[in-house]
This record gives C-alpha cells, structure tokens and sequence, in this order.
C-alpha cells in the first residue's frame, strides 16, 4: 500500500528510513488449548511494554499498538448472520477503508471482483465494532471504517491460505495501479484462515477497549502475539502499527534498503511449484514505501506461501553468524553458506516474533542487541517480552525462566503441543539435504581459478 499520510521525501526527511523502536511480546499455550484467558493476557502484556511509550502534544495519541490472535471461530459462528462452512475451510480478512461511502463501496467492489476472479466466494462483510470515544483528537480524523470479509471455496486449508495470499497481494497492486480515491486509507492487516490482526493508531491500553470483539468472552485463542510502536522518527498511520500478518519486531533491520532491492531483482527468477501461475500475479512481494518490518513481513508471507516451513524461512532472513565460525558443526554452516547465496541476511539490531497461528516463535539476529526474555510455566503457558515481569506470575509455577540468544531461534508448535529448541530446529533443517555436495558441485571459489577459466561457459545442469 502506499502510504497517503507519510510526507514525501524532503529535506533530511525520506519516507525509505522509517524504523521502528518499540515493544514486542507474547503468550501462548503450548497444547494449543483456546481461552479468552490468553487474550487478555497478551492486552495485559501490551499494557506492560507501554513505559517506553512515547507521547507528544496529544496525551490520547498513540504511535500504534495491537494483537495478532488465532480467528476466534465460535465466536463470529454466532455473530455473522450467514452461515459459515467448518473451521479451516474459511478465511477472514481484516480491512481498513476510508470514511467516505462511496470511496469505500468502490474499494469493497475492487476486494470482491478479485476474490470472485481468483476463484474463490464471499460468503458476507461484517463490520467490526469500535469504540472510539477514547481516540486522540489529533487521531479522530484518521480513523478508518473496519470491515472483516469472509471468505471461501475450499476444503484444503493450505490451498485456502496460500490462495489468501495471492488476493490480498492482487487487490493491493490494483488498488495502487488505479490510483483509487482513498486508497491512502485503504490496507489488508489480515487475510487468512487461521489468523487475524487487531491493530491501529492506538495507546497500548486503547487497544482491548477500542475493539469490542477482544473484551468479549466468547473471543478465544491459545496465541496473542502483540506490538506497541514508540516512534522516535517516524509517522504514525494505521496501517504501521504491528503486528504485521505474520511478525512484530522490536528494533529495526538496517540493511532494509538493500533487502528490499535484491527482492525486487529477483522477481523474474523466481518460481514456485506450490504458487505456480499465481507467482505472477504477486507482484510487487514489497510495495514501495513500507517501514523496515511490512519489508520483512511481506517477504516472509512470500516463502511461507511458496512453501518454506515457518522456522527454515525464519533461518534464511535472519541466519546465525555462520561465516568464520569454527564453533558451528560443519552441516549447519554448509546450511547457512548454501542459503546465503538464496537469501541476504536481514541484520538488525531486532527481535522478531512470529507465528502462522500453528507455530509462534521468536529470535535475535545474530549481534543479538535487543533483549528479549521468556518463562515456560507448569500449566503450558509460554510468556515471552521485551522487557520482563509483563505478566504476574507467581515464582512456582515457573519451570523455566531463559532470555533469546542471538541467532538462535525460540519456537512453540501449537500442533505438536511442546517447545522445539533451536538444536532440533537447526539439525532438521541442516540434514534435510546434501548442502555440502551441493556447494562442492555448484560454488565456484575466486581463489581456485586459474587464468583460462572461461566464465561465460554454461554451469552443468546438475550444479544448480
């Protein structure tokens, strides 16, 4: 999307060195149990990371705060007034539109023509309900009207997710190419069948009384992954706030620039069997004019939707310091040396955490400069935060108490209903191919050429 309400480039000023400062966390249940209990708790969380926020001339305006949560399926079960087809076979996206009706009617026809030309079928809008009374004056006038879109045409969730991806991305470009009216307040926060994201120009405690929806009891989830922006040099807007679709992040990734030009360049080389024709259509995977962390998000929605576990995509974005490491056993670093030559590190200082509503996860890129800590309790409760003591919880109920180390990763399997450490993570993805083989037949290393090598000779097929 582009961002109607950031400045254009001026001065000192330019819209591409939008960072993020701020504060992350989370809380699960590792069996995948659903409560409205962890609902709250993740808002509670929220509220916690809020000393850090920043406040400027008006005290009710917030740089962005929200939750990332599992869609709460009993509860739209009784809220919309048509009929829903069994958890899984259907998707809800969560849309900002502008104000204005007629801008909005016209951006609605826009959703639905493409979800109808894609193949799939809207089953109704629902409007969600917010409270606005609390809203900042100076935040009054941005506030978008929400609406969540139902959304299905098949019984295979995969199908269903990936196809999910490709609408969100479409209708988004022809938004853009179109050049509609209120498009600057127009953007897709959710698309999915397994998650949904609550999120605005909000104050981290804004966030469960704007939204109804999260002060119901029938809201259930085992995830809450939430975000609250302090924004130290940058302009707040709706469509900033985290979460992202699949990540919050604490810190910032400072090779953003470069990231996002080498995804750019790889668009005519890529292919995908799982996306096949749709890859096409996907175009451009960034948007121009995303903060640091949408860049991130986006890319990492690409992989996971090409068909990249969560954890390897994660580890290829943000890889241990494997060059020169003589600590690190050799097929992890033919691992990380093979998939750098897929994938640029994307360096922070950043925490990032992650899910896909069946995994929820974090890590620290490899300098390891943002803190981050979490606790495992004896009732399977996982608590992670970028600062400590967000939630009370009483010292014995406590198993574990452990911070994130740099390069390593953090990961739940909500399915698989236990912690998989980052050894387990790492040798699976190590020894799922050859990588040594593959590097010994497909690198070539600088210093071993000789002086007639010819460089334009065509690689073996095998090499690659």
């Amino acid at each position: 999307m582009h961002h109607g309400s950031l400045p254009p480039k001026q001065g000192l000023y330019s819209p591409g060195n939008e960072h993020d400062s701020c504060g992350v966390g989370f809380v699960a249940h590792i069996k995948g149990e659903k409560s409205h209990n962890i609902v709250e708790q993740g808002l509670t969380i929220l509220k916690c990371i809020v000393h850090r926020g920043a406040v400027g001339a008006d005290p009710k305006a917030g740089d962005g705060a929200g939750l990332l949560m599992q869609i709460p399926d009993a509860f739209f079960r009784e809220e919309v007034d048509f009929n829903l087809p069994p958890e899984g076979e259907y998707g809800v996206g969560m849309l900002f539109f502008p104000k204005n009706d007629s801008q909005r009617s016209a951006l609605e026809k826009i959703v639905e023509k493409v979800i109808v030309e894609e193949g799939l079928e809207i089953l109704g809008w629902r409007t969600v309900p917010v409270d606005p009374s609390d809203l900042g004056e100076s935040v009054k006038p941005t506030e978008p009207t929400i609406r969540q879109v139902f959304i299905s045409g098949s019984d295979n969730q995969a199908f269903l997710e990936r196809k999910l991806f490709v609408i969100h991305k479409i209708i988004g470009s022809r938004v853009n190419k179109q050049q509609m009216a209120g498009a600057s307040d127009f953007y897709i926060n959710s698309m999915s069948t397994r998650t949904i994201v609550y999120k605005g120009m909000l104050l981290a405690e804004q966030v469960g009384e704007y939204y109804q929806d999260l002060a119901d009891e029938r809201v259930k989830s085992a995830i809450a992954l939430v975000h609250q922006r302090f924004s130290t040099n940058t302009f707040p807007t709706w469509d900033l706030a985290h979460p992202f679709r699949m990540v919050a992040h604490n810190g910032e990734i400072n090779t953003n620039r470069g990231n996002v030009n080498w995804m750019a360049a790889r668009e005519r080389s890529m292919s995908s069997t799982l996306l096949g024709d749709d890859l096409a259509k996907i175009w451009p995977v960034i948007p121009e004019g995303q903060s640091d962390t949408a860049c991130f998000d986006n890319t990492l929605e690409l992989m996971v939707a090409g068909g990249y576990t969560l954890s390897e995509a994660m580890s290829m974005l943000i890889p241990e310091a494997w060059y020169g490491n003589d600590l690190m056993d050799n097929d992890r670093r033919a691992y990380y040396e093979y998939n750098a030559a897929i994938m640029e590190p994307w360096d922070g200082p950043a925490a990032v955490a992650f899910t896909d509503g069946r995994q929820i996860g974090a890590m620290l890129d490899r300098n390891g400069l943002r803190p981050a800590r979490y606790i495992i309790t004896e009732d399977d409760l996982v608590v992670m935060a970028s600062e400590m003591g967000v939630l009370d919880i009483p010292q014995e109920k406590i198993i574990k108490k452990w911070r994130l180390q740099p390069g390593k990763m953090f990961l739940i399997d909500l399915e698989e209903g236990r912690v998989i450490d980052d050894k387990e993570i790492k040798s699976t993805l190590a020894n799922a191919h050859p990588y040594q083989e593959w590097l010994d037949k497909g690198q070539i290393k600088v210093c071993n050429l000789k002086g007639d090598v010819d460089l334009e000779a065509p690689l073996a097929d095998d090499a690659l």
